[in-house]
């Protein structure tokens, strides 16, 4: 039996959870069923939208617009703040339940997981049957919907699970993508980021059919190693590997987490230059050099993602790291604001091994001349022997009227599997 897996997304997470909450606390009104957001601040009307109603979408209100343009739309919109302590309760309480099904859960963010159905899947006539009764089990028990996208992988079960909304069952099995996937806009694809779709419909790809019968290396040319990542998605390719527990991690990272969430790459570029910093001065401290660099995201609204690529050399220079960091985000990013980054590092190798050298590879970001490395390791070693900080280049002084201090970074060092102070406790 081919493997079946499961995608299973609350609808509306925030706004559904609160509307269950005031509904047990004896309110009279569901906020599903008026023009209702969570997310700002309700005397000021500052911040954006985290999650909308049904009635509020039919005005245009959209998931992460400032607030402000939000009642513009909608004067008698109602607003209530997010409660993410209910909230990390709620997606406790769920994950509890779902796993009375199987053990084999990846949860992947505080309202969506991943369910591999396969070692159940002889219980039910079919898997629909089988997500018909957690869909309504959920509802019951819970008071909220959600829906679920089945199929042979995690990218298509995904990308099932996104279609019509809410309480609702889709699949999108192989034999199925051309007929339900291949004629959504390319935006519609899974990392599609708002800076890959604009190059995509520069080459004249606006559908993810498109997409999937371009010449991979055309794709490639223009979005490098993300580009192949997209267009294997645009023909289902994925992993069917659902991972209940977290593998032992074996790398060196930092993560940082913006009083302000940043808007602008010109904003992002300074964070993953400091990350890149404390990250490799642990790594040349630890004696190692990093062969695979990954970026994470935290977006305003908690969801995550991360987006990693194979370095051509292993290195633990600050300049290559941040440089990979900048171009992975640039890659990915949706345009939505954010509230954390990092940088992990990974394949990590001692940095006396010996470099193997190729005459065809991509050329990395030029390592610094004698004079340029004699001058980092004389401020690495006064970091060393005063603390990090204690010597930094000029470029990195705080501007008056702009320091990082009043951006507000609080910066945690930590290696792989760390939790950031800041981090949703799922």
């Amino acid at each position: 039996m081919s493997q079946i897996i499961f995608h299973i997304d609350v609808n509306s997470a925030y706004l559904s959870w609160t509307a269950v909450e005031q509904l047990k606390n004896g309110a009279k009104v569901d906020l599903r069923e008026i023009p209702a957001i969570i997310g700002g601040d309700q005397k000021s009307r500052h911040g954006v939208v985290l999650a909308k109603s049904p009635a509020a979408k039919r005005y245009g209100i959209r998931t992460g617009e400032p607030v402000a343009n939000a009642f513009r739309k909608c004067p008698n919109l109602a607003m209530y703040p997010p409660d993410h302590r209910m909230y990390r309760e709620k997606s406790r309480m769920l994950m509890e339940y779902l796993r009375t099904y199987t053990e084999v859960i990846e949860q992947v963010s505080v309202d969506e997981c991943y369910m591999d159905f396969t070692p159940i899947a002889d219980r039910y006539y079919s898997p629909v049957d089988g997500a018909a009764e957690i869909k309504d089990g959920v509802k019951e028990r819970f008071g909220f919907t959600v829906n679920i996208g089945i199929s042979t992988n995690k990218l298509l079960a995904k990308m099932a699970s996104d279609f019509q909304k809410p309480d609702r069952i889709h699949t999108l099995f192989p034999e199925e993508i051309q007929v339900k996937m291949w004629p959504l806009p390319i935006g519609d694809l899974y990392m599609a980021g708002h800076s890959s779709v604009e190059v995509l419909k520069k080459l004249e790809i606006n559908t993810i059919g498109d997409l999937a019968q371009a010449d991979p290396k055309l794709i490639t040319l223009h979005l490098k190693s993300h580009g192949r990542v997209l267009w294997e998605f645009a023909n289902g390719h994925g992993t069917d590997i659902v991972q209940s527990q977290p593998e032992e991690a074996k790398g060196i990272g930092n993560s940082t987490t913006l009083r302000e969430d940043a808007k602008t790459i010109e904003e992002v570029r300074p964070v993953f230059e400091e990350l890149a910093q404390s990250v490799g001065r642990r790594l040349k401290k630890a004696g190692k050099k990093a062969g695979m660099v990954s970026m994470e995201i935290k977006y305003y609204d908690f969801r995550t993602l991360s987006h990693q690529a194979q370095l051509e050399k292993p290195t633990n220079d600050p300049k290559i790291l941040k440089e990979t960091a900048c171009s992975l985000f640039l890659e990915v990013w949706n345009g939505a604001p954010v509230r954390l980054l990092g940088i992990r590092t990974s394949k990590l190798s001692d940095e006396s091994e010996p470099e193997q050298i190729t005459l065809f590879e991509w050329e990395p970001p030029k390592e610094p001349d004698e004079k340029h490395k004699k001058l980092k390791r004389a401020m690495d070693e006064l970091n060393a022997r005063f603390g990090d900080g204690a010597v930094v280049k000029a470029s990195m002084m705080p501007k008056q009227g702009n320091t990082s201090q009043k951006k507000g970074l609080g910066q945690r060092n930590g290696s792989r599997g760390e939790k950031n102070d800041e981090r949703e406790e799922l």
